[in-house]
């Protein structure tokens, strides 16, 4: 049975002349004053291919997106796990929010890093968590570059945003038993001794990928910039392009007017104010304060850098390991995140079941996207990650879950379990992913073997 577009480019004979006249590489972005975007995937401009083709059966298929989610202090110590395969995978409470992608879902047991064992606090056990390798002590900062900058590294320049770094609290800036707390604020190393820059601000992190100069001020939304560029497109691309482009500039605008909505409302976040007023200074335009709220937006923001191919790597650093977050509501919010961690009591399962719901958020996102014969969820790895298995600070094995299927490189609806396996690191599973990414490299971290069974 033929697609809608499959029809409507069969049926219309110009479709043909129009992509032969309208020649697009996977750079191609709409413009207007400091303001560009970049296009999501249409079947009438081979956007992604390296060069121009003349017919959209030509056309590269869409690439591979890596996005790793991050939680701190681990996760409820009876609930997370999974078994079985396919339909009849069975998925502890902590999972249950992936139900719905149960055979997209890949679960992994019994990783771990072994560097990250030595100083068995929370620091020491987080600042390699995407590099496996040593730690530098002492009040030093000394990691590895992360798996994800090294795909930026490597394809980076294929697209707007090298890549993406998101995060919901604030880093911490001191030393804890002889670590840096900056080691349990970041996920993302740029160098072994230079973490990433973290945005913590949706509407920066919307301004990156859509603003040309984040300091431009139109007083109009961005799409409202790209609208002429928009409408001389859209009379070069076939009616279903055409129905999935204004769905597109659509999502944007969304967006883009709850960011805005955001910056004006004056909630606070992790406690009760005790007067009228707000005792703490007001934040910045665009920064939520309620968790939520600013978590969610940074969810939407991640998947629409991956539909319009702004960046093809993210990470999203939910919470800090040691971290401060509460949750008022979940009504949870007598207690700080790490210390809630120390427990399996059921306002713990709570907040990772709120966790997990926006790994699914994410995922039912980008799966309602198609993108020729798969979805720009078949198109991603999705990986939720911790420090450790446990808030007791256990990481003798880590909690790893990926959703989504790498371009049909990755199989699915099953589980992997290493616990007795000679292999068990965590930088051979990046090897493999890396691979998937197009980036392939002879070691990573303190692993040269690849997981080949994933």
């Amino acid at each position: 049975m033929k697609k809608p577009g499959d029809m409507a480019t069969a049926t219309n004979q110009s479709a043909d002349s129009n992509r032969n006249r309208y020649q697009v590489s996977r750079r191609t972005i709409l413009r207007g004053v400091g303001v560009s975007m970049a296009l999501p995937w249409l079947e009438s401009i081979p956007v992604w291919g390296d060069e121009p083709k003349s017919t959209a059966q030509d056309s590269s298929e869409a690439p591979v997106r890596l996005a790793v989610l991050f939680a701190g202090n681990g996760f409820h110590g009876k609930e997370w796990w999974a078994e079985g395969a396919g339909g009849n995978l069975k998925l502890g409470k902590v999972l249950k929010p992936l139900e719905p992608h149960r055979e997209k879902l890949l679960f992994i047991r019994g990783l771990y890093n072994e560097e990250a064992r030595k100083g068995n606090i929370h620091s020491s056990q987080t600042g390699n968590m995407l590099s496996g390798a040593p730690l530098a002590s002492g009040g030093k900062i000394r990691s590895g570059t992360s798996l994800d900058q090294v795909i930026a590294q490597k394809i980076g320049h294929q697209t707007k945003v090298p890549s993406l770094v998101l995060g919901c609290e604030k880093s911490i800036a001191s030393v804890h038993r002889e670590y840096s707390m900056l080691y349990s604020s970041h996920i993302s190393w740029s160098s072994p001794t230079t973490p990433t820059p973290l945005e913590l601000y949706p509407a920066l992190a919307f301004d990156r990928l859509f603003k040309d100069n984040a300091s431009t001020k139109s007083g109009k939304l961005i799409v409202d910039g790209v609208l002429e560029d928009a409408k001389r497109l859209r009379g070069k691309i076939s009616y279903f392009d055409r129905a999935k482009l204004d769905e597109y500039l659509n999502s944007v605008r969304e967006v883009e007017g709850r960011i805005n909505r955001a910056g004006k409302e004056r909630r606070l976040q992790g406690w009760k104010p005790t007067t009228d007023q707000p005792n703490i200074p007001r934040p910045p335009d665009g920064m939520p304060q309620d968790i939520d709220q600013h978590i969610r937006l940074m969810c939407d923001i991640l998947v629409l850098a991956f539909q319009t191919d702004t960046t093809r790597v993210c990470t999203l650093k939910l919470n800090n390991d040691h971290s401060s977050l509460r949750f008022p509501h979940l009504g949870v919010d007598y207690m700080i995140h790490h210390l809630l961690s120390h427990s399996d009591t059921d306002d713990w399962l709570k907040v990772n079941q709120f966790f997990l719901e926006q790994m699914a958020y994410i995922a039912d996102k980008l799966d309602a996207i198609q993108e020729g014969e798969r979805t720009a969820l078949d198109n991603s790895m999705i990986m939720i990650c911790s420090s450790m298995i446990v808030g007791s600070h256990d990481n003798s094995q880590l909690p790893v879950a990926i959703v989504g299927r790498a371009g049909g490189q990755l199989k699915t609806g099953r589980t992997l379990n290493y616990l007795e396996k000679p292999n068990r690191k965590m930088a051979s599973l990046y090897l493999r992913m890396m691979d998937m990414m197009g980036v392939g490299l002879d070691n990573f971290g303190d692993s040269n073997e690849r997981l080949s069974e994933v």
